[in-house]
């Protein structure tokens, strides 16, 4: 049974989250464990998996592109994160432009004094970033709106386009958040207000 099973629900991205919410609940109460207490042993245990389903199903259906990830998984025949601790790749349209960046974030680490950046390696970096973190809310933007439309409105054929198009923003958007974690690191301000771009 997938995280969409769970609730009842067909693989389509735009879920009305109140509702979600609400039906979440009235499993939870079906499901909590205290109201199993006296059932046999092996009743306990399918309620326990039962409940760690239902809390599994709703972290990953909650936020719109935990959602998204999901269905890429689910729809390629995996249900788990594996490789989710490697770095992801630059697609190939950002090569060009994350060398200058990768270029620009060596220069600072060599010229880094006792004080801190110089002051014009900081402006420069500080740029970067903030055009980094423009275009990862433009994938964002895009994950949520057309892609996910395309995706409930479409036939299997454009679903196979989507999906390709899902694969490539996640992939795009991951890349940005690592190199944005890396200037944020440069910077000395990793988790010190730039983290509209962190994973929810």
């Amino acid at each position: 049974m997938d995280h969409f099973e769970v609730f009842g629900l067909p693989r389509r991205l735009r879920i009305d989250g109140a509702e979600l919410q609400r039906k979440f609940y009235e499993l939870s109460r079906r499901y909590h464990p205290d109201f199993h207490q006296a059932a046999p042993a092996e009743r306990q245990a399918e309620v326990l998996d039962a409940s760690a389903r239902l809390n599994a199903a709703y972290r990953a259906l909650r936020d719109p592109i935990s959602r998204i990830e999901y269905l890429v998984r689910l729809e390629e025949g995996r249900e788990t994160k594996e490789g989710a601790t490697v770095k992801p790749k630059a697609p190939p349209e950002l090569l060009g432009e994350m060398f200058e960046i990768q270029e620009a974030l060596q220069e600072a680490k060599a010229s880094n004094r006792s004080d801190g950046l110089e002051p014009g390696a900081r402006e420069t970096l500080a740029a970067q970033r903030d055009r980094l973190l423009a275009r990862y809310r433009d994938e964002e933007a895009r994950l949520r709106g057309p892609l996910s439309e395309a995706w409930d409105a479409g036939g299997s054929a454009e679903r196979s386009r989507v999906l390709g198009g899902f694969k490539d923003a996640l992939a795009t958007r991951a890349y940005l958040r690592t190199v944005i974690d890396d200037i944020d690191q440069a910077l000395g301000e990793a988790g010190e207000g730039h983290v509209s771009h962190r994973r929810h």
